[in-house]
């Protein structure tokens, strides 16, 4: 049974989002070993968590190229949601437009998908 493009889309983003969190985990632990003088143990997670981040990426139907153009879209905006949660800096109106506008990128590219590739 085929999906809705609505349904379609919001499983995409979902997927996405966890897998953008697994990238970000992945990458800002060694940056905690490197920079703010953490432990080297935090590369056995960061390292785990950045495999996790690429099995999630196979999980979708169409080629690499479309889902990778896709997934920056949430990417970007995962970023930012991180950057003010995390790092606790607040978000100006023009970021919160452009995550926006990143989003509205990678919903156009999924609403192209027909699984051929």
């Amino acid at each position: 049974m085929e999906s809705s493009p609505a349904i379609l889309l919001l499983k995409t983003l979902g997927l996405f989002i966890v897998t953008a969190l697994a990238e970000i985990v992945g990458c800002f632990l060694p940056y905690l070993w490197l920079r703010k003088q953490g432990s080297v143990w935090l590369l056995l997670p960061a390292t785990c968590s950045l495999m996790l981040f690429v099995w999630l990426l196979t999980l979708h139907p169409v080629a690499s190229g479309r889902v990778y153009a896709a997934y920056g879209g949430v990417y970007v905006a995962t970023a930012l949601v991180w950057l003010r949660v995390v790092d606790g800096v607040k978000l100006s109106m023009l970021d919160w437009f452009g995550a926006g506008v990143a989003l509205l990128g990678m919903s156009i590219i999924v609403a192209g998908w027909d699984g051929r590739g």
